[in-house]
């Protein structure tokens, strides 16, 4: 089969398709033959070596997938062959078939096209548990999401709008926000060109916001501080602006000072709560992973949500969508065909 193997780290073009022997499943593992893959900021940083939970040389990237079973291992109850899943997972997904164990699988969204479903899993999941989990956002909450015409941005706009909210977002080109517009945010700012922190609070009448869904750091964190109410929280699901290069001091010391920091003396003068999690570290734990997944599509289903998928592209061109992402012009979710 094809796949492309990261033996190297380095630019996008490290990104080759070659050939590997077929992968088969074990006792209580599942084949998944793969249709799409949805692309996430994660593997950019994998490939360049600076993402902790990536595995070690050589392995094949991706951590999501759309597809079909096409052969079951031994015990293996809960799956048939034939079946429509989504594909969440470490590492694997930059193949024509993976192999996962069956709880790592979820049914796919009959009303999704390939492309919604392998757009879906990763950017939702995380938005939900952002806001639903970990800010309780409340209908009556006003909602500030950072990068909010990126994967997880446009996931959290739908889901907080069509929860009740007061939406806010910022982007990086008036394109963007033209994007955003579309998905009727309250109001968009460039934190680019402009100070959101200024345009945010004429706003909001110097008001500020409850929640902030903060994927980009460094000057974007220690702003949205600024905007927050008191019993306002801040969740940290993404660090966009991490440039660290392995052979320049200088972006190591960037790095460290754009990290996003909370201050206890801050957060008990001014009444905010700073929070973060990762979704891979949910993973294992499929009790919850599955209840929460419930409740998300639960909601999707009864706002008739659909996915922004803004970029696709054939798996030989893995390392143009991988340059895309990091040129910061992407919009909605880059998806990559494969079959």
């Amino acid at each position: 089969m094809n796949a492309i193997v990261l033996s190297k780290h380095g630019k996008p073009d490290v990104l080759k398709v070659t050939s590997v022997p077929d992968p088969h499943p074990a006792s209580g593992e599942v084949r998944v033959k793969v249709h799409t893959i949805g692309l996430n900021y994660a593997e950019t940083l994998s490939r360049r070596g600076l993402y902790g939970w990536a595995p070690k040389l050589p392995y094949v990237p991706g951590m999501e997938a759309y597809g079909e079973i096409d052969e079951l291992g031994q015990n293996v109850t809960h799956r048939h062959v034939g079946e429509r899943v989504i594909v969440g997972t470490q590492y694997g997904s930059y193949a024509e078939r993976i192999v996962v164990q069956e709880t790592q699988v979820l049914p796919a969204v009959e009303a999704f096209s390939s492309e919604e479903n392998a757009a879906f899993a990763v950017n939702y999941l995380t938005a939900w548990i952002s806001l639903f989990k970990m800010a309780l956002v409340r209908e009556s909450d006003t909602v500030l999401i950072h990068a909010a015409a990126g994967g997880v941005g446009t996931a959290a706009v739908q889901l907080s709008k069509n929860y009740g909210c007061k939406v806010y977002g910022t982007a990086s080109s008036e394109r963007k926000l033209e994007l955003l517009s579309s998905l009727n945010v309250d109001g968009a700012f460039n934190y680019v060109k402009g100070d959101f922190e200024e345009e945010l609070k004429q706003h909001t009448g110097n008001g500020g916001v409850d929640v902030v869904l903060e994927t980009v750091g460094g000057e974007v964190f220690r702003k949205s501080v600024k905007v927050l109410r008191p019993f306002g929280r801040i969740v940290v699901a993404g660090f966009a602006s991490f440039d660290l290069k392995k052979w320049n001091p200088v972006s190591w010391i960037r790095t460290w000072k754009d990290l996003p920091r909370a201050s206890i003396s801050n957060m008990a003068r001014n009444s905010y709560g700073v929070m973060a999690f990762h979704l891979g570290y949910l993973f294992p734990n499929r009790r919850l992973l599955i209840r929460t997944w419930d409740e998300l599509m639960a909601f999707v289903s009864k706002h008739e949500i659909r996915p922004v998928v803004g970029h696709t592209f054939q798996f030989e061109d893995m390392w143009k969508a991988h340059r895309l992402m990091e040129s910061r012009q992407s919009m909605g979710k880059i998806v990559v065909h494969i079959s």
